[in-house]
């Protein structure tokens, strides 16, 4: 006999939709891309709406609009990603952010620079009847030194401008007027006929003049250049007024380095073209132009690679002028045009930028000199590479020995020329400390032929070309002056993932060199020739 209670019991659970204050809890904030973030809204909807959607299919309008929806929170993510490197000066990758993170301590990104050339001028004429008179002057005019011809590299124009080289090697760059002055002593044949002057220098770029006068409205004196890109190292400023601010104004890095209230100082501000404005100091750090002096500006616009020109390439025709009369004349460059250069890479300035501001303009440490010498530029535009050591003998612990080469293009260093060291010098002893010597010694290069086999696909035999054209890319980046440093071990297993990331390339070989090559702390690997080969797979 059976009893029945009144009640069925049940081994069945119901789904209960969860109360509002619970659904926070059901949230996955570790889903980031498209794929996890459908997997966590469709567990989200299973667990919050239990009992109102169940059709899981991908023809479902519900599954489409929870796929809409992750990819509009994976497209979120990716950029709040991006913002958030940005932020960070080692994992930007933007050229604006980079800047802008270096302005927040007081570095700026460099510029273009100039390509330089030796230059001779021969006169059609003698220019100085006899009796000899060495002193007297022939000018060149400012408009008359600037001489535009066609690049080699593009094939489009390109102006340079001629400078004097002085006695002690340097460029004479300070000059209130514009012009250049030469003398009969100073040519070649001074003695005979007086007809070539070869103290001379092309600095690529168009000179510009620019003059004006400070208003008493502004507060902080400064100058707004109008053309650009503004070639580093090029920009002379002299100002005409009282005693106190008259003169020639050097270039710093920042005006908090001025050495007091009245060091006549500016500092050059970049936009992200590289056109500039000057500014001065507020009589705090550095003198202040009064309301009402003059001021004169002269500066080059251009600068890159495309000004790196063949030796003997220029012959074009420039006029001088003496008390006696014009005398016309053939300008022509005696050397290869060498060390033009784009503006920073962000490569470069990830490298040193830290480094300068943590040198807090002075030079202690071999990583304070590291960092100086490898982002010195020259006021005629030259930079180069360094690395300094110690002397090991006790006597000469504070000699600094800084190992040097000078840049002639993207690819390419050369020893560097007395000029060079001699500014490199000078611009160290004002920084240094009081005990320490520095000694200017010449780097080594180690020149490095390579032949690589790239394994492609036999369907890609069409595109042969444009693949090896891909590959010498690949592997001139990889051995750009910005990326090398001295000491660095050349591995082939480096350069082979810097090739693999080639899509059409399945493997690729470098087939004379097999093992690393070690070289000296004073040394650089250098490419010299490039054999690429393609084979068949």
């Amino acid at each position: 006999m059976v009893n029945f209670s009144g009640t069925v019991s049940s081994d069945f659970l119901k789904l209960v939709a969860p109360n509002d204050t619970k659904k926070l809890e059901l949230i996955n904030y570790a889903a980031t891309d498209f794929l996890s973030l459908r997997d966590a809204l469709i567990e989200y909807i299973k667990a919050a709406f239990p009992l109102d959607y169940h059709n899981f299919v991908e023809s479902d309008q519900g599954m489409m609009l929870a796929e809409l929806m992750s990819y509009v929170g994976a497209v979120a993510s990716l950029k709040a990603d991006m913002l958030a490197n940005e932020n960070y000066i080692k994992t930007a990758r933007k050229r604006n952010s980079v800047r802008k993170l270096l302005e927040l301590v007081g570095v700026s990104l460099r510029g273009p620079i100039a390509a330089a050339a030796n230059a001779k001028v021969t006169w059609d004429t003698p220019l100085w009847a006899s009796p000899r008179d060495d002193t007297e002057v022939l000018s060149i005019d400012i408009a008359d030194r600037v001489r535009n011809i066609t690049a080699s590299e593009d094939g489009g124009p390109v102006s340079y401008t001629l400078y004097k080289v002085i006695p002690n090697g340097n460029v004479e760059l300070a000059n209130a007027t514009g012009d250049i002055f030469l003398t009969r002593g100073e040519t070649d044949d001074a003695g005979v006929l007086g007809k070539v002057h070869s103290n001379l220098v092309l600095l690529e770029g168009a000179l510009v003049k620019e003059t004006g006068s400070f208003a008493d409205t502004e507060s902080t004196k400064f100058i707004e250049l109008n053309e650009g890109p503004v070639i580093e190292g090029s920009v002379d400023v002299f100002i005409a007024g009282d005693g106190t601010t008259s003169g020639v104004y050097e270039e710093v890095t920042n005006l908090y380095f001025a050495s007091g209230a009245t060091a006549k100082i500016y500092e050059l501000a970049h936009d992200e073209a590289y056109n500039a404005n000057i500014i001065f100091g507020d009589n705090t750090f550095g003198i202040s132009p009064r309301a009402g002096d003059d001021y004169t500006v002269t500066y080059r616009v251009g600068g890159g690679t495309r000004g790196n020109m063949p030796n003997e390439y220029m012959n074009v025709s420039v006029k001088g002028e003496t008390a006696t009369g014009a005398f016309p004349g053939v300008l022509e460059n005696t050397s290869q045009g060498t060390g033009g250069a784009n503006a920073e890479t962000l490569e470069h300035a990830k490298r040193y930028a830290p480094l300068t501001f943590r040198r807090q303009d002075r030079l202690v440490t071999l990583i304070d000199v590291d960092a100086f010498a490898n982002s010195y530029i020259t006021s005629y535009g030259s930079v180069g590479k360094a690395t300094a050591a110690t002397r090991k003998a006790y006597s000469s612990a504070n000699i600094i020995d800084v190992y040097v080469l000078e840049k002639a293009n993207d690819l390419q260093l050369r020893r560097a020329t007395p000029a060079f060291k001699s500014a490199l010098l000078n611009a160290m002893n004002l920084k240094k400390m009081i005990t320490t010597e520095f000694v200017i010694v010449d780097g080594l290069i180690r020149t490095l032929d390579l032949v690589v086999t790239l394994s492609v696909d036999k369907e890609l035999k069409p595109r042969e070309p444009i693949i090896k054209l891909k590959a010498k890319d690949k592997i001139l980046e990889y051995f750009r002056i910005d990326n090398m440093i001295f000491g660095k071990t050349f591995l082939p297993q480096d350069l082979n993932r810097h090739i693999f990331n080639i899509d059409e390339v399945r493997f690729s070989s470098i087939d004379n060199v097999r093992d690393p090559i070690f070289i000296n702390f004073n040394e650089i690997v250098q490419l010299n020739n490039l054999s690429i080969n393609v084979v068949y797979v």
